[in-house]
């Protein structure tokens, strides 16, 4: 006797067809989700290095502005006629310091000036400059990069320089008040 096997039912085709993309397309448990992170756009980059290189121009200093990212990666970067080369690198280093450890450099040099024990924080890695000039940016409580300033005749100029690239882009203050 030959035996015939029964074919599937068309519902129950569909079901298991349903249930294999639920399957497929279903999150998985206890897949960690990737972080979400801010990005500093290039255009607000660069209006913050122009705002500046305008600041410190009207009071008479040619400085160079640089801006990095939240990984110490340079995103932009302005030297004004005249100002000295060795600024480039300064206005870099101010920039990455403050991204990287998240405060004013003038704020950190005065820590390291009372607090001896920390001198170590200028060593720690060769792009750290610990001189005043460098802030980070802070954008809706969250720190996007730094920007630097090298070339004005004190630190507390390069800050104000640098805090007014802040305000053109919506940085949060980071000195208490300009000049």
């Amino acid at each position: 006797m030959i035996r015939y096997k029964p074919c599937r039912s068309a519902q129950t085709t569909t079901t298991i067809v349903c249930m294999a993309v639920v399957l497929l397309f279903a999150p998985r448990a206890g897949a960690d989700e990737l972080p979400k992170e801010s990005l500093l756009p290039l255009s607000m980059a660069t209006k913050a290095v122009q705002t500046a290189l305008e600041a410190c121009k009207k009071d008479g200093y040619r400085v160079s502005v640089s801006i990095v990212d939240r990984a110490g990666v340079l995103r932009a970067m302005g030297r004004a006629d005249g100002a000295g080369s060795h600024t480039v690198d300064s206005s870099r280093k101010k920039a990455y310091t403050a991204a990287s450890l998240r405060r004013p450099t003038t704020e950190l040099a005065e820590l390291i000036a009372k607090v001896q024990t920390l001198q170590s924080l200028r060593e720690m890695n060769p792009e750290i400059l610990i001189l005043g000039g460098g802030l980070p940016i802070d954008i809706s409580g969250d720190v996007v990069g730094g920007i630097g300033v090298g070339g004005a005749p004190g630190a507390h100029l390069d800050d104000a320089c640098a805090q007014a690239g802040l305000d053109a882009i919506g940085g949060a203050p980071k000195i208490p008040s300009a000049k």
